[in-house]
């Protein structure tokens, strides 16, 4: 039972750490920690408005960290979630402007969903590419790939797609537009939360099944275990390469159904937030486990909206601070002596 739950200590150690560090900070400015903690839990998972919030925002992350997650399966790690976004972003704001009015809602939707997956595919599937034929290192490749896509969709925004003396395009079509949950469902009043949590969902549990109940998934993982020994048994590395960066770019470009379909119903500059980036960390503190990257998502849209709410007792950046310091907690505590005994003490001892 132990051994089962040690995968746990960690991430829970790390946020544990994180959150008494950074009520020293706020002990710093002047105020109760106690207090502020209290006023972000009433006014985010207290409030219909405040939770709907954390979950839209959540909704983005689990795509963002399955991004992440899918290739570190195999030994990859994929810088490059927010130029996979941004791609998804303007590709899908563009498939759903160029639709005509009319259009059926599941025809338009799926359409602009899967212009979105396309785009982030590929920019992924270009990384893969580039690692399986030249040996690129893919960490490289993903970062530069995020400043090329950067510019190339800020081209196409000023240059092509913005509405005269606007930084947004024009409006998708109505029938491509996912509805609130709020109107649909009566939940998370007036917030941006929509149903492109089902697609987050959905997709989390697919990668589970994926990677976990089927042949494809215990390659994949093969790989990333024991490339050598993965090498031996017949199993081709390369095309396990390509298809998880493949996968990683699509997941990523799919966060448009949140930020386009559902909320914005446009693209803009800055839409997505950097949550490409933060993806990382979704994926570091759930140790790349796709079931477990939907609390670690929720976990840090909580602290980012939380940040927001109480923004007028303490600065915002002191919760900016609690993530990082996380992830640090996620890297430092297996290194700690007193870990390593642990799980020393919890592994399988090997027969004499």
């Amino acid at each position: 039972m132990l051994k089962k739950l040690l995968p746990l200590a960690t991430p829970l150690l790390a946020v544990t750490a994180a959150l008494l560090l950074s009520a020293l900070f706020i002990f710093a400015t002047g105020r109760d920690p106690v207090a502020i903690y209290g006023k972000m839990f009433a006014m985010t998972l207290g409030s219909d408005y405040g939770a709907g919030q954390i979950v839209f925002r959540a909704t983005t992350l689990v795509l963002t960290g399955l991004a992440v997650a899918i290739p570190f399966k195999v030994r990859l790690f994929n810088i490059g979630g927010e130029g996979q976004a941004l791609a998804g972003l303007l590709a899908a704001a563009a498939a759903g402007t160029a639709l005509p009015e009319g259009t059926p809602p599941l025809l338009a939707i799926t359409f602009c969903s899967a212009a979105a997956v396309f785009a982030g595919g590929s920019v992924g599937l270009f990384a893969g590419w580039l690692k399986v034929r030249h040996g690129v290192n893919e960490v490289i490749s993903t970062i530069m790939l995020n400043f090329i896509v950067h510019a190339f969709v800020g081209y196409m925004l000023t240059w092509h797609m913005a509405v005269p003396s606007t930084v947004h395009t024009t409006e998708i079509i109505e029938s491509a537009k996912l509805p609130m949950l709020d109107g649909l469902l009566g939940i998370w009043k007036k917030s941006p939360a929509n149903m492109s949590v089902l697609f987050a969902l959905a997709g989390s549990l697919l990668c589970y099944i994926v990677l976990f109940r089927t042949r494809t998934g215990y390659e994949v993982r093969a790989v990333g275990i024991r490339p050598e020994a993965a090498r031996y048994a017949g199993i081709d590395a390369r095309w396990h390469v390509l298809g998880a960066m493949a996968a990683g770019g699509a997941l990523a470009g799919l966060a448009a159904t949140n930020l386009v379909l559902g909320y914005k119903h446009y693209y803009e500059a800055g839409l997505s937030g950097g949550a490409g980036f933060l993806g990382i960390a979704v994926a570091l503190l759930a140790n790349a486990h796709p079931l477990w990257i939907t609390a670690s998502a929720f976990l840090f849209g909580f602290l980012e909206y939380g940040g927001l709410t109480v923004n007028a007792y303490v600065p915002k950046d002191i919760f900016m601070i609690v993530q990082a310091i996380t992830i640090l907690m996620i890297l430092a505590l297996p290194k700690l002596p007193l870990v390593k005994r642990l799980q020393g003490l919890l592994s399988p001892r090997s027969e004499p």
